[in-house]
């Protein structure tokens, strides 16, 4: 994959992947132009963790949490399996931003009471955690940008305690909203790569 240096911004004049400044070097963004390039960069990423004993970890809305249940099944992950033995995680993204918004705001007492839990399920074994959430794209599509720059950002103080690898997701129309240039070079600079997802696959 191509880099595009280390104080890139994302934007769509880059392809493949923008290698980014600040944040923990496991926190990444995928901009995706369709669901099916979104449920295919999603399932690779989740496939990996998982093989490489991992805990996966989704925080997504249900139709996507569907389309990554049935694109791991086509990869070959009892699912099944996977949940009952705690490798494969699923919480619905729009539940867990009402746990820790406060008037429009991500409280970030809040935030780390509602998070922690997820990553403490690892430690016995000291597996690997993978986590993918959108929950920051629905604060976006809601209009609470600056929410959602704040849990960005959130992440990456707790990556100062745990130790995880994050995917975050935007629609690619993101990069088209003028009105909010600042804040997408604020959600760019809080990650270590961005990427815009692959073409569909089925």
């Amino acid at each position: 994959m191509a880099g595009i240096g280390a104080n890139a911004s994302c934007t769509r004049e880059w392809k493949v992947v923008a290698v980014l400044s600040a944040g923990p070097a496991s926190h990444h963004v995928v901009f995706h132009e369709s669901e099916g390039e979104l449920a295919a960069r999603v399932t690779d990423y989740l496939v990996e963790a998982m093989a490489r004993g991992g805990v996966a970890i989704v925080a997504a809305t249900p139709d996507h949490r569907q389309a990554f249940r049935d694109r791991l099944i086509r990869a070959g992950v009892d699912l099944a399996r996977a949940t009952a033995s705690g490798t494969y995680i699923e919480l619905d993204a729009a539940a867990v931003v009402e746990t820790f918004m406060i008037h429009g705001w991500a409280d970030p007492a809040s935030f780390w009471r509602a998070i922690t839990p997820l990553l403490k399920v690892s430690e016995p074994g000291r597996r690997p955690v993978a986590i993918f959430t959108e929950m920051v794209a629905l604060l976006w599509q809601r209009g609470q940008v600056n929410a959602a720059v704040d849990v960005e950002a959130l992440w990456n103080e707790l990556a100062k305690q745990y130790t995880f690898d994050i995917l975050c997701a935007y629609p690619v129309a993101a990069l088209d909203e003028p009105e909010h240039a600042d804040a997408i070079a604020e959600v760019c600079s809080a990650h270590s790569a961005a990427y815009q997802a692959a073409p569909n696959r089925r």
